[in-house]
């Protein structure tokens, strides 16, 4: 197989596998838990850990950003984009479902108001990093 082939075949199999998730995050936000009742302690479980084990390795890569902070733009962006979509997300079950505890209010905050300044606080440091690197 070509190199070319090879890559349409992985394109085509990404595109084929990004379907459930895609499907399945779109019912949640739109349905809330909801969609998944009845749904038996295990799945319920399962489906916890799940979304701890990609909040545990978004909190990481953003640990990753700190050394060279000025030169991730593009990894600290896609992470502030997944945290504000989250957060856009929170706030539909807001909206149609009513105010959660404390905590979650205080992480729709961090998600929609503190993880955007940051986003705009690295690209001015990255920016005036590269302005500097030029002079």
């Amino acid at each position: 197989m070509t190199p070319r082939g090879e890559r349409a075949l992985l394109q085509a199999a990404v595109a084929i596998v990004c379907i459930v998730p895609l499907m399945v995050s779109t019912l949640g936000i739109v349905r809330g838990a909801v969609w998944l009742q009845p749904a038996p302690a295990t799945d319920l479980d399962s489906h916890f850990r799940y979304l701890s084990g990609i909040f545990l390795v978004m909190g990481i890569a953003f640990l990753t950003c700190i050394p060279a902070i000025e030169s991730r733009t593009a990894r600290f962006r896609l992470l502030g984009a997944m945290v504000v979509g989250g957060g856009l997300a929170r706030l539909v079950s807001l909206a149609g479902v009513g105010v959660p505890s404390p905590g979650h209010v205080l992480g729709l905050g961090i998600e929609l108001i503190v993880v955007p300044l940051l986003m705009l606080w690295q690209a001015r440091v990255a920016r005036r990093y590269r302005h500097a690197a030029a002079t």
